[in-house]
């Protein structure tokens, strides 16, 4: 029986996004997203986990990650897990977790006054999976803080 890789997140960019070139005609957009958790410890008092996820898109997502993302927006994310090593500069092996994007729908209120790409501020790497966005995150309704509960 095959697996499954797939990975779905809803959180705040805590920095704004690495944008660069890959080749001559491909962007890849790096972001830290962070999702936070709340429950009541034993002596019933409310404490957030907020757990740090490495994001990566490629192709024409990254362009509108860099248009319109920034530091504290709130998106919503699809896509899988993948581990990758690579050496540092001392020659030591290292690893690093991402989630490589397939689909990203922004959402919360707009920032900076610019406008979403389209009317739901919905991109996906492939059309099939951009109603299936739409649908989960219409179908969810996130908890909602104060600002000062955000970790950044």
């Amino acid at each position: 029986m095959a697996g499954i890789n797939k990975v779905i997140l809803v959180g705040n960019l805590g920095k704004d996004p690495e944008v660069r070139a890959i080749g001559t005609d491909r962007k890849v957009a790096n972001f830290s997203l962070a999702t936070t958790e709340s429950y009541k410890n034993k002596s019933g008092e409310r404490v957030d986990q907020t757990e740090w996820h490495n994001v990566v898109f490629y192709g024409p997502v990254a362009d509108v990650i860099e248009r319109y993302l920034r530091k504290g927006s709130q998106i919503y994310v699809e896509g899988k897990i993948r581990t990758r090593s690579y050496d540092d500069k001392d020659g030591v092996k290292k690893y690093i977790t991402e989630i490589i994007g397939d689909t990203m729908t922004m959402l919360g209120a707009k920032s900076g006054g610019s406008d979403s790409p389209n009317g739901n501020g919905n991109m996906s790497s492939s059309s099939s999976s951009a109603s299936v966005a739409m649908e989960s995150a219409g179908s969810f309704e996130p908890q909602t803080s104060g600002a000062d509960d955000l970790p950044f």
